[in-house]
């Protein structure tokens, strides 16, 4: 496979799956561009596989086998990947060379793909903490392969980037709480649908939605101290990174703030930003990134949930397979 298809066809994916990080993603030097564009290319193959969809929408065609064979050959082809083996599979070639040239380790992609068979299993989330640990495998660890593309190794500006992969979900989770009940999932805490009276299978009913606007607002509120803490360290990223990282929290940030402002009728469509909004925060992400220079330092909150770390991760000795 040529140079040029293989990067034109991860550009193609995160213009097609996500404007947000598309507009973010240009803001990058060259060649950490092209890592991000190809790492996103690689998550976003492993959801669509995993759903049998095509760039988040339904697939022409069916999938024939079941969704937990999905889950095995993703992860067989992961560790093909990382032994060094040539890869076919365009995502699966992009994602190669992101992981081996930015030395990624094998234990963070396969928590990425934990996450989609989570959804597999249809696990259930008791405890707000239970919703942290599925957005820590589905976004969370995105943010930390971001952060080695970027070059960072610091394991407290690791956190910073992981804290923002979790605000970026719980964002997401808000946004797509209706979207997601119509397929049968809720990341929703048990809990906290317990207190409104709710249950999963009654979340897309119309007459939930005030108690749904509350719960949505919850989220984003609890989102706000990792978004906070991921401002925190934009001074351990490359200026250029810094702007690019300012921008995606910005518009990741305002699609909450415009859920939790559209109450009842958050769901009546699609939240996001427009192409003036995003050049506003694009301004502001600048701006963030600039002023970051010169900040001090500070601790992370330990109020925060904490990341698994390497010698606590039950992939952390995965080992490829011989080539």
């Amino acid at each position: 496979m040529s140079d040029k298809p293989l990067l034109t066809h991860a550009t193609e994916t995160i213009e097609a799956g996500s404007k947000s990080f598309a507009t973010a993603s240009k803001l990058f030097d060259a060649k950490t561009r092209r890592s991000a564009l190809m790492l996103y290319a690689w998550c976003r193959h492993c959801d669509d596989v995993t759903d049998g969809q095509t760039l988040g929408f339904k697939a022409t065609d069916a999938p024939t086998d079941t969704p937990q064979a999905r889950i095995a050959l993703l992860r067989a082809l992961t560790l093909e990947a990382y032994a060094g083996k040539p890869m076919r599979e365009p995502n699966f070639a992009a994602f190669q060379e992101v992981a081996l040239e930015h030395q990624i380790p094998p234990a963070l992609a396969l928590d990425h793909l934990e996450g989609f068979a989570m959804d597999v299993r249809d696990e259930r989330y008791h405890t707000f903490d239970d919703t942290l640990r599925y957005c820590y495998h589905v976004a969370g660890v995105v943010g930390l392969m971001m952060a080695r593309v970027m070059g960072v190794r610091d394991e407290a500006v690791l956190d910073r980037a992981c804290d923002l992969g979790l605000a970026f979900q719980l964002t997401n989770i808000a946004r797509d709480i209706v979207e997601d009940a119509a397929i049968g999932r809720c990341y929703l805490p048990e809990a906290w649908l317990k207190e409104e009276g709710l249950r999963a299978d009654t979340l897309a009913d119309r007459a939930r939605r005030p108690a749904l606007a509350r719960l949505a607002a919850r989220l984003v509120e609890e989102a706000e101290p990792y978004y906070a803490s991921a401002r925190a360290g934009l001074a351990g990223l490359p200026l250029r990174s810094a702007w690019a990282i300012a921008t995606a929290h910005g518009v990741y940030r305002e699609i909450g703030v415009k859920v939790k402002r559209a109450g009842v009728n958050a769901w009546d469509k699609r939240q996001g930003t427009s192409k003036a909004e995003k050049l506003a925060l694009l301004a502001k992400g600048a701006a963030m990134a600039v002023s970051s220079r010169g900040a001090a330092s500070s601790p992370r909150p330990s109020a925060l949930w904490q990341r698994p770390h390497a010698q606590d991760d039950h992939y952390a000795h995965a080992t490829p397979p011989a080539a």
